[in-house]
């Protein structure tokens, strides 16, 4: 299952929190795209991620700046 979350327009803490809502939601092996356009989110997103036992990798960024992040959850 692929969950698309768009934290576009969100500063931070914003983008973190609705990632780890949605990874408390994950099922194994899920996959939840999420985009944002906050400078911190490239660094934050992917720390969150790994802190949480996914997997995370930055994925495109496009020419307005929006990071676009593929994170995976375990298998358990």
């Amino acid at each position: 299952m692929t969950t698309q979350l768009d934290l576009t327009g969100l500063r931070c803490p914003l983008p973190v929190i609705r990632l780890e809502a949605a990874m408390r939601k994950a099922e194994p092996g899920a996959v939840i795209i999420a985009s944002a356009d906050d400078p911190i989110a490239r660094v934050d997103i992917p720390h969150a991620a790994r802190q949480a036992g996914f997997s995370c990798e930055e994925t495109a960024e496009s020419t307005n700046s929006t990071y676009v992040f593929r994170v995976i959850a375990p298998q358990r």
